[in-house]
């Protein structure tokens, strides 16, 4: 975790202060269960939830528990010291059948819980702000390119349209990953429940807001850690996406959008002139690190028989790494889809600037429709729209067409100038805004 890229809220799901209360949580609600079902003295149980109803722990001394951990070298038990201190005999009660992974995936499971809450609520702001400026430059229009090259007009509001049906789908695909994830496993050393009763599970599962695991062996299966990393991975894939776009839109040459540029912002140390696409840039980055937490949760699908701990000290890093990263990235795009500058006057300019080339496939079209074959029809419209490529746009394809007696022969001039008409590739624009947004 690096404090840069971090946010307050995120950044305390992972504090060992949180984790700890979750341990103390599962451990807490398992004594409970124990004891309705005679596991345990009801007593007991009642006295150890009491202690966590009147908050017996006060804060939790993470130092204390370290110093334990020192000692025992063995996290859970150094928790399980600390705890006990707070209570009387019935401390014996505690972590009754349970094994150590109980307690840690349980709560990792929380907290990947917590963790994409706040994410989804992050792609909530970000589609709101996608939707805002999708509407307001609905029908700006830009050049559409394949390839890079000037392809067919579009709007700037359909490229923003496009982020957001992607960003919508990496929600719905958050949600799933979320609730896949979400799975309880108080099952003892192997899965068996051969030391506890499955109706502990069960019961601490409900309180925390998880689902029983349907079959565990020490763990939780790490293909649902796996499908949550990749889920991460893909929604940054889809920020470097969008990122991308607005560092090519931003270089000097096309300058179609821009982002915003602060009183007193410097863009270079040596340049007094530079405006550099520095947060597109930074989320590029970003995404690459989120990308790359997703093999390592891959890899750890593979554990020896009921269990190894191979897969723990990768998640020590990603769970907190990735979650924390992806947070900062979302809402630093989600500001800069906001405050983005756009140049509609340039981006017509753009348009305009090779000399109606992005009008050729409706002269092919059109030359198809009044007999001419099509490969007949695209050896016409191309030897003419290659004199004007070659000059730089400074020739006009509706011009050199109306010159072309084998053109004319087949379309009147009147006919090739209502071939050149920019509305025409605007006309679905509607329809499209439909399928994305639905009905306003």
């Amino acid at each position: 975790m690096v404090p840069r890229y971090s946010r307050p809220e995120m950044t305390a799901i992972w504090s060992p202060e949180n984790r700890y209360r979750i341990w103390w949580q599962i451990e807490v609600f398992a004594a409970e269960a124990m004891g309705r079902i005679g596991m345990i003295p009801a007593e007991d149980a009642k006295t150890i939830r009491a202690a966590y109803d009147s908050n017996a722990l006060g804060d939790i001394d993470v130092p204390a528990i370290d110093a334990i951990e020192a000692v025992t070298k063995h996290d859970v038990i150094a928790f399980l010291t600390w705890a006990g201190e707070k209570l009387g005999t019935e401390k014996r009660w505690l972590h009754q059948g349970m094994t150590s992974s109980d307690v840690l995936d349980t709560a990792l499971a929380v907290q990947l819980k917590q963790a994409a809450d706040i994410l989804l609520a992050d792609l909530g702001q970000l589609l709101e702000v996608l939707k805002r400026r999708a509407f307001e430059h609905k029908l700006t229009p830009t050049i559409g390119r394949s390839h890079g090259i000037h392809a067919e007009p579009v709007t700037f509001g359909l490229k923003l349209a496009q982020a957001y049906a992607e960003f919508d789908r990496n929600r719905d695909r958050l949600a799933a990953a979320r609730e896949d994830i979400a799975t309880c496993a108080i099952s003892g050393a192997v899965g068996t429940f051969a030391n506890i009763d499955p109706r502990v599970e069960e019961h601490v599962a409900g309180e925390l807001g998880l689902k029983p695991e349907p079959v565990s062996t020490q763990v939780i299966p790490r293909d649902r850690h796996a499908m949550f990393f990749a889920t991460l991975g893909v929604i940054a894939s889809s920020m470097e996406r969008l990122a991308t776009e607005i560092r090519h839109l931003q270089r000097t040459e096309v300058l179609e959008a821009e982002e915003f540029f602060s009183p007193g912002q410097k863009g270079s140390s040596a340049m007094p002139h530079k405006r550099n696409p520095v947060l597109s840039e930074n989320l590029t980055g970003l995404a690459r690190m989120v990308r790359s937490y997703a093999i390592p949760a891959m890899e750890n699908v593979a554990l020896w028989h009921e269990r190894d701990i191979s897969h723990s000290s990768v998640e020590r890093f990603i769970g907190p790494d990735a979650t924390i990263t992806l947070d900062f990235a979302l809402a630093r795009l989600t500001g800069l889809v906001d405050k983005l500058l756009v140049y509609p006057e340039r981006m017509m300019k753009n348009l305009d600037r090779m000399g109606g080339l992005v009008h050729s496939q409706r002269v092919l079209l059109a030359l198809t429709q009044a007999g001419l074959s099509r490969e007949d029809s695209y050896s016409l419209v191309q030897r003419n729209a290659m004199k004007v490529w070659e000059s730089d746009g400074q020739l006009s394809l509706l011009d050199l067409l109306k010159a072309d007696p084998e053109v004319t022969s087949r379309l009147s001039a009147s006919e090739l100038e209502a071939l050149f008409d920019l509305d025409y590739h605007l006309k679905n624009v509607d329809a499209i805004f439909e399928r994305v947004f639905g009905r306003a």
